[in-house]
């Protein structure tokens, strides 16, 4: 599979966009006109600077305004065409973009644009390169892929083919399975955009809202499944116009857009395997059971205020590693590590983030395999020295510099607790039972990357992105979830919001606050209130307004109240929610409760939260209820 993006599609300089795209390991780039024009480099040291690179010129976009014009129109349209061919020859590629027509005196007629497209297509041929039609999909008069193939069919000039582009089919909601009767030899390049579902004029939407394949809510796959079975064997390229992507790091950007592209074809080679898919086997995405541990990275100096936190929560310190400074620290189905080592991985993350989350073991039906997809999907493997008779547990880097451990039942690795730690047994303590969610956080141009890592390694799913509102901004969040593991990304985008303190206290995003579950919130409570732990605590006037909009029993109003519990409810079931104070990190802890079948995060309840977290760091002037 060669594998292709625009430059239009990553910020920085033409130079910082190569480098980018040849890091991440794509064969070849889509020149944007507009990127080679702002650039102070001839065509010659371009073409030059992409092959030192180790990469192609896949395409040279875009040609605007050609077919259907009157004179005088259409013989500056082909002066047009020749001095880019000119340019092409100079580039060293051979293959040009030309998209529908816009122009205001452009004409309608297949037949007409057909016989522009053939003269054209002799000139091409003439500088020994060839012409690719793409339909715009706000196009004057061809908008639709089926227009855009008839021309290309009439023409009949072996230097004339289609352009694909699933944003342009997929945004007028055309079923891509017309794609399937198309000849692939006669598809020259097929460009790949989703986005998200957005009532909006297309031409806004295309230009500010596209994003990688499986980013968004189009069905890419169902292109892809089409495109693939005409037989299309050339490039599969990356055009996306996003205005997060033009503010990101280069690098990032690139990575994630050969992820997609890897991740996209697995899905094709998945949902219909009689099709012939150019990639390499790799296992697919497994659910994940669950969460196995969370290991803290913190130094001496630090560690005991969260061991104190956690003896206030009910944790009993468990056992310890057989030759690293890790203590175990459990309760029910929860396993938290404090790491104290002053080297290693561990080590730098505390450096870098001060007491943090660093690492997050999950259990999946096959370790090695779940290893071996993420490695496949280009996530960086992380091999850490073990001693003698320790268990080599495989890897990856995550995001936000954290650490994602596998762990399966059907090796040793089953017996983490028996082979690597001195253990002894953990006790029922204050009724927490396993580790429910957990929330990172993010700046807001992050959170496609983090969902597109989570859904591309695992098999996930991901639930509606909500806004949650603090006294100063908005703070994006959506929740993934496998199986057992749930994760919240809350993208920061106002630097007066509370979470994006934390990204700035922390330096850099990182777990923000990990959720723990009960089966019964008022007695875990009362538990942890006898043990000292330090609930935060929630004004009056929230209780009177859950009173309000739920009607619940005015007991149960009075037990949420006197134990600062948070409430909500949909039409499957009831959730509770209770928080510790913010330590001085900006770290917190959740416990939660259930009720049948809910599935949400209380996200009605983040601005009272927050609120709370806010009055209790500047408590001066609270009035007293």
């Amino acid at each position: 599979m060669k594998t292709s993006i625009a430059t239009v599609s990553i910020s920085g300089s033409f130079e910082e966009k190569l480098e980018a795209i040849a890091a991440a390991g794509f064969d070849g780039i889509e020149i944007f006109e507009q990127d080679f024009i702002s650039s102070d480099y001839a065509p010659l040291d371009v073409g030059r600077m992409v092959r030192d690179a180790g990469l192609e010129i896949t395409l040279f976009q875009p040609f605007r305004d050609f077919e259907g014009l009157p004179e005088p129109y259409r013989s500056r349209a082909f002066a047009r065409a020749a001095r880019k061919f000119d340019l092409m020859n100079q580039l060293g590629t051979d293959l040009i973009l030309v998209c529908s027509s816009v122009h205001p005196a452009a004409m309608g007629g297949i037949d007409r644009m057909a016989a522009d497209f053939a003269e054209l297509g002799d000139l091409a041929r003439s500088h020994g390169v060839r012409v690719g039609f793409e339909a715009l999909c706000w196009g004057r008069h061809v908008n639709d892929h089926r227009d855009a193939w008839e021309v290309v069919r009439r023409a009949e000039h072996p230097n004339v083919g289609l352009i694909l582009d699933s944003f342009h089919t997929l945004a007028r909601r055309i079923d891509p399975a017309t794609i399937r009767s198309i000849p692939g030899d006669r598809i020259f390049f097929v460009q790949l955009a989703d986005a998200p579902a957005i009532d909006m004029d297309l031409l806004y939407w295309s230009r500010h809202f596209r994003n990688l394949p499986g980013e968004g809510d189009l069905d890419v796959t169902g292109f892809m499944r089409a495109v693939t079975a005409t037989g299309y064997a050339g490039p599969l390229s990356l055009e996306i116009f996003n205005d997060q992507f033009r503010s990101g790091l280069p690098r990032l950007v690139a990575i994630d857009g050969r992820r997609s592209l890897i991740a996209q074809m697995d899905r094709v080679r998945r949902e219909e395997p009689a099709l012939k898919v150019d990639l390499p086997a790799f296992p697919p995405p497994a659910k994940v059971a669950n969460v196995e541990f969370v290991e803290f990275a913190t130094s001496d100096a630090d560690s005991p205020a969260l061991e104190a936190l956690l003896l206030s929560m009910g944790f009993e310190a468990a056992g310890s590693h057989v030759s690293k400074p890790v203590t175990l620290w459990r309760q029910g189905n929860v396993n938290i590590l404090v790491n104290t080592d002053s080297e290693g991985f561990a080590h730098s993350s505390y450096v870098t983030h001060g007491t943090t989350v660093s690492e997050i073991g999950v259990v999946v039906p096959d370790a090695q395999a779940a290893f071996e997809r993420a490695t496949a999907l280009i996530a960086k493997r992380h091999d850490q020295p073990t001693r003698e008779g320790e268990l080599f547990i495989p890897g990856i880097r995550g995001v936000g510099g954290s650490m994602i451990r596998f762990l399966d039942q059907n090796s040793d690795l089953q017996r983490i607790w028996d082979i690597d730690f001195k253990t002894k047994p953990g006790s029922h303590g204050a009724g927490l039972m396993t580790v429910d969610h957990i929330a990172q956080t993010m700046r807001y141009e992050e959170m496609l990357s983090w969902a597109l890592f989570y859904t591309s390694i695992f098999d996930a799913e991901k639930a509606p992105m909500v806004d949650v509102a603090d006294p100063d901004g908005l703070v994006r969040s959506q929740a993934v979830s496998s199986g057992g593991l749930r994760v919240t990304l809350n993208g920061a985008e106002t630097r007066r919001t509370l979470a994006w303190r934390f990204i700035e206290e922390s330096f850099g995003s990182s777990v923000q606050h990990l959720a723990l579950s009960t089966a019964d919130i008022f007695a875990t409570a009362a538990a942890l209130s006898e043990r000292g732990f330090q609930a935060l605590r929630i004004g009056s006037n929230y209780y009177d307004d859950i009173e309000a909009r739920f009607g619940p029993d005015a007991k149960l109003i009075d037990r949420m109240k006197a134990a600062n519990i948070l409430y909500d409810e949909d039409e499957t079931g009831q959730f509770f929610q209770l928080y510790s104070a913010t330590q001085q990190n900006g770290f917190f802890f959740e416990i939660v409760q259930r009720v049948r079948g809910y599935q949400g995060y209380g996200a009605p309840n983040a601005p009272f939260r927050i609120a709370a977290q806010r009055r209790s760091a500047h408590p001066a002037g609270i009035p007293k209820h």
